[in-house]
């Protein structure tokens, strides 16, 4: 099941905090976040400074974001945060 949290990440030139609502997948104690296009900035941020926090419901935590390159959970990742008639492989996802 997806869902929409907000993402706060630091911009990789001016260090500034900046938060984006995306569409979330939880899977076991670990929260994915996805997009089609891995020059999305949200997606450049959290990989140039790792340190990331998230707001949900439930409150803020603090995280590390990487990049997901095991392809099996990329495709599980893919198939729960989108319909089945737009799901994409080679979704970038932290």
């Amino acid at each position: 099941m997806s869902f929409v949290a907000v993402l706060t990440t630091r911009g990789r030139v001016t260090g500034k905090p900046h938060s984006k609502p995306l569409r979330a997948v939880k899977i076991g104690q670990t929260l994915y976040f996805t997009r089609h296009r891995p020059d999305s900035d949200w997606f450049l941020n959290a990989l140039a400074c790792t340190r990331v926090s998230v707001s949900l419901d439930s409150g803020e935590s603090e995280g590390e974001a990487f990049r997901v390159v095991d392809e099996q959970l990329l495709a599980k990742i893919s198939q729960i945060s989108t319909p089945a008639k737009r799901a994409h492989p080679r979704r970038a996802s932290v």
